[in-house]
């Protein structure tokens, strides 16, 4: 009995050659799929591509288990509008370019560099603004520079020590120490202690705590595409102040303000103030008004999202409603300087000239330090 055995049709030569052909398309397949670049085109597909994997497809971050390291305890929470609304599109924008070292943050942050054009990150930016869906946050396009008198519109988390020195006249230097705290989105509590010192005779100081103020602030609106925001504020100036060294008024006062900024193109803005000030007793301290405004422009180093320089000139005016009396109109010339890589700590120096009622107004050194502590500690985000 002979045994058959099944021939193949093709020729064995021929079938090495088909195997061959198969693995030459399959690798050549491989090479196009793996030299295929991802879409950059949309700040959905530059988050897909370059933030996902760390900051999660909702923007609330990705568990640590799943990013292969600690995350700091200050990782972003995208969705949580008191953490991101706060920042300039610009700060954003130093980040992504710098990574988390850029700004003295953390340095699992990465830095894309000129993997990303400028308009990418543009992209990227308002695609992680889209995670804040509660738009009665104020934008931080409206956290402007702070002048030394006209108040600002935009609720902060700051702490400022200023200090007002006489240049010529009776030396005497007046300080405050202003603690600024939000709640919600719009709200801020403020606390202003004023500390001053006084010569009243040669080798005679007098010093102490002055009429302390304690207020609430609310913005009423804040447009970003017509670039305007509105506060009011409301307070009691406490007579905390010891009037036998001149320290105080003697009585309560209520105040209250309407502060309004604009912003204008290239970095520049104005800031407005007006109110007034009523005692109980008009005896022991008259009424006034108060009005101040405050044109400034801001100049950045490294490519428009370095340290920032605002030049500003401050008019400030008040009228206390006694007889005869004028309004006493001043001018205020000074800088503002970002000094931490962070840019949270500010200091801003000036001078404040008498145009009014100049015989017993000296003119002064107007100085302060600022420290935004929402952006971290005192000693931290400087390298």
């Amino acid at each position: 009995m002979k045994t058959r055995f099944a021939h193949s049709s093709l020729h064995p030569n021929r079938g090495l050659l088909f195997v061959a052909l198969l693995l030459v398309a399959a690798w050549a397949m491989a090479q196009d799929a793996t030299s295929v670049k991802p879409k950059l085109n949309t700040g959905a597909e530059i988050y897909q591509a370059a933030c996902v994997a760390c900051h999660g497809p909702d923007g609330k971050g990705m568990p640590d288990t799943t990013v292969g390291f600690q995350k700091p305890k200050t990782f972003p929470d995208f969705t949580q509008c008191s953490q991101t609304t706060p920042e300039l599109d610009k700060d954003w924008k130093a980040t992504v370019r710098d990574g988390g070292a850029g700004r003295g943050l953390s340095r699992i942050m990465p830095a894309f560099g000129d993997a990303l054009n400028s308009k990418q990150r543009d992209q990227v930016v308002q695609y992680l603004r889209g995670f804040c869906t509660d738009k009665i946050w104020p934008r931080g396009e409206f956290n402007l520079p702070l002048p030394q008198f006209t108040e600002k519109a935009f609720p902060e988390n700051e702490v400022i020590i200023t200090s007002r020195v006489n240049a010529q006249g009776t030396p005497g230097v007046t300080n405050d120490i202003i603690s600024e705290n939000t709640f919600g989105a719009r709200n801020q509590l403020e606390i202003d202690a004023p500390i001053d010192f006084s010569r009243s005779a040669p080798g005679l100081w007098h010093g102490g705590v002055g009429d302390a103020t304690i207020g609430l602030k609310r913005v009423v609106f804040a447009n970003l595409r017509t670039g305007s925001i509105l506060s009011g504020f409301g307070g009691i100036i406490v007579p905390s102040g010891s009037t036998t060294h001149g320290l105080g008024t003697g009585t309560t006062q209520f105040e209250t303000f309407a502060a309004f900024a604009q912003l204008l193109p290239r970095e520049s803005f104005v800031q407005l103030q007006a109110g007034t000030d009523q005692p109980i007793d008009t005896l022991k301290a008259p009424r006034s008004l108060f009005w101040r405004s405050a044109f400034g422009k801001t100049f950045r180093q490294s490519n428009g999202v370095g340290r920032m320089w605002t030049p500003m000139m401050e008019v400030v005016a008040n009228k206390d409603f006694l007889p005869q009396t004028t309004p006493d109109w001043d001018i205020v010339p000074q800088f503002q300087v970002t000094l931490s890589q962070r840019q949270h700590v500010r200091v801003n120096i000036g001078t404040r000239i008498p145009v009014t009622n100049t015989s017993n107004r000296p003119i002064q050194v107007v100085f302060y330090v600022l420290w935004d502590w929402f952006d971290g500690s005192l000693l931290k985000g400087w390298k």
